[in-house]
């Protein structure tokens, strides 16, 4: 509801939101309503509008995977469920950013009406290092939700790519809200004009400095001494927007532009944005040997993210939590105590090659139907349990059968049961027990940027611009980014990548696919199918694997869950009652 949300924000600034790794930077007391003219004299209420713009990022976890060939899910109410099975209507808000987001900007629009001459600290050093890192995150922060606005709304409306309604300027009561959307290219132009500010005002990364000569050239104009510029940019701000994030955005933002579905150009500009990332860090050898498995182990040990730091593979997170056995609860299998939400597919599993790397549709690969989980791309056992894998802290066997006597069989205990054969076994540590007579809980963070997305955003649109084996000028190719990938994950065998390297249609098939098996479960897949223009109707399958004295049967589940979605939905609604509002907003092709 955008009207109600933009006409009243500059009246309640009472959200709260912890923003640092360190959980106490920012964290605002509830306060009275104020008007414009009291909130431009109280530079506290000033800098809390950002505070409430970072509370409306979108979470990483949205759990869309549901609605994909990757994933079902055994919660029959689940609004992903309905939207994968005919239920998506201009109505359905699940995937809808429309208000938050709109809120969000309209937080950043106050804030730099109202910034000039606050004075945040009195220290007039502080104060100019803070106010220029404040303005450098408003911008950044401007241009993440105009992208998200973008990525869920933006479409097809009168035959036309269109983008989303731009408000510069911070709204009120008597402001026009009727207005049309503006073109998808202006929109994107928008953006990135708003990630060039912030780049200009911030540091690449967060993090004390122990030496004059290492403040960035950009603030040296404030000050020489090392021990102020800490005050504002040092480990205490850990988890704010940064240059660095600012252009893992850009990355997204191009990408999601050059892609099919929208301008199906400029991916020589999107390699070149993901490049800017993947340089800065060191190039190919940056990416982290343990990335796989970001989610556990020492990646969130408590001295892995000592002062807000963030591991190797983490570009940006939020918050860690401590003690929690909120994502074994929601997804272990029913023996471990869990209520086993997230059901991968057979679809999935099938997408990991063996471990020579090649398909298992290929000839070459030895994949044997009658031993399916032998011999396979290592990341298959990482990512998903499957009949025979272990789990949990006393390594439980878990069998998946339909017969098989287990909780953990297809279908036996309703939302609980894999409805697949399958669970999700990444988000998840072992070491976390929902047993009620000895819960324990462990660390756990979730990102916001994973280096590993920079890597395959450079190595998707280098293909496009160059070929696979075309570096740009950057000294290295989408061939180089996916060999590092694959051999990460264990896939020493180069024999299919060279293949795929000599055809640039093959490479970017594997490049989609190593997509997909990289960030499953990670809410990409469902937005990488749209711009892609891919097939959204295949019906998602499982497999029951039962044993008996003749020995093991696997009986393919063809039908689990059958796909109702229709062509126009490869793009996101407008809210509908946004467009019965306003006769100058108009609704993307196909929706009512």
């Amino acid at each position: 509801m955008i009207t109600k949300v933009l006409k009243y924000t500059v009246l309640s600034l009472g959200l709260t939101f912890v923003l640092t790794s360190c959980d106490d930077l920012v964290e605002p007391a509830l306060e009275n309503q104020k008007d414009l003219d009291a909130l431009e004299k109280e530079a506290l209420s000033v800098q809390r509008l950002l505070t409430n713009a970072y509370a409306m990022l979108p979470a990483y976890y949205d759990n869309s995977d549901y609605a994909t060939d990757d994933a079902v899910t055994n919660q029959k109410s689940d609004a992903y469920l309905r939207i994968a099975t005919g239920g998506w209507t201009a109505d359905n808000t699940t995937l809808s950013v429309w208000s938050s987001s709109y809120a969000a900007i309209q937080y950043v629009n106050l804030f730099l009406q109202t910034k000039d001459g606050q004075r945040y600290v009195k220290n007039e050093t502080t104060n100019a290092l803070l106010s220029r890192r404040l303005l450098g995150e408003a911008y950044g922060l401007r241009g993440i939700h105009l992208y998200y606005l973008l990525r869920n709304h933006a479409g097809l409306a009168g035959n036309q790519l269109t983008g989303v309604q731009l408000f510069n300027e911070a709204l009120d009561i008597n402001s026009d809200f009727n207005i049309s959307r503006t073109a998808f290219a202006d929109c994107v132009a928008k953006a990135l004009a708003d990630f060039d500010e912030a780049v200009k005002n911030l540091p690449s990364d967060y993090g004390d400095i122990s030496d004059d000569s290492a403040i960035p050239a950009k603030f040296r104009d404030i000050t020489t001494d090392h021990s102020m510029y800490n005050l504002v940019m040092g480990n205490e701000a850990r988890q704010l927007v940064n240059a660095k994030i600012v252009e893992s955005f850009r990355s997204r933002l191009l990408l999601l532009a050059a892609s099919p579905a929208f301008l199906n150009d400029g991916w020589d500009k999107a390699a070149n944005a993901a490049a800017t990332v993947i340089d800065e860090l060191g190039g190919v050898s940056a990416l982290p040997a343990d990335g796989i498995t970001y989610y556990d182990g020492d990646n969130v040990a408590d001295a892995t993210l000592a002062e807000g730091a963030n591991p190797k593979e983490i570009l940006w997170r939020g918050n860690k939590e401590t003690n929690s056995t909120t994502q074994e609860s929601n997804n272990y299998p029913p023996t471990l105590f869990g209520n086993g939400m997230m059901n991968p597919t057979q679809n999935l599993v099938d997408a990991f090659p063996t471990a020579t790397g090649y398909p298992i549709s290929d000839s070459r690969s030895g994949y044997d139907s009658q031993a399916p989980y032998a011999n396979r791309d290592p990341r298959l056992d990482l990512y998903i349990l499957h009949d025979g894998s272990t789990a949990g802290v006393n390594s439980t066997v878990i069998r998946t059968g339909s017969k098989s006597g287990s909780d953990d069989g297809i279908d036996v205990v309703e939302s609980k049961s894999t409805r697949t054969g399958y669970y999700m076994k990444k988000r998840l540590r072992m070491n976390v027990n929902c047993n009620p007579s000895s819960t324990s809980g462990q660390t756990h963070i979730t990102p916001r940027i994973r280096l590993t997305e920079i890597f395959l955003n450079y190595a998707e649109a280098a293909n496009e611009a160059w070929g696979p084996k075309g570096e740009g000028g950057h000294g290295y190719s989408a061939y180089d980014i996916i060999k590092a990938i694959r051999q990460r994950a264990g896939i020493t065998d180069t024999g299919y990548l060279e293949e795929c390297a000599a055809d640039k249609e093959k490479m970017r098939q594997l490049i989609r696919n190593e997509r997909r098996l990289e960030l499953c479960f990670e809410s990409f897949r469902f937005w990488d199918l749209r711009r892609w223009k891919s097939d959204l109707t295949e019906s998602a399958r499982g497999l029951d694997v039962n044993e008996d004295l003749s020995g093991i049967t696997y009986t393919p589940l063809n039908s689990v869950e059958v796909r109702a979605f229709q062509p126009y939905q490869t793009y996101g609604p407008i809210p509908q009652s946004e467009v019965l509002k306003f006769n100058s907003l108009q609704q993307n092709d196909g929706w009512k």
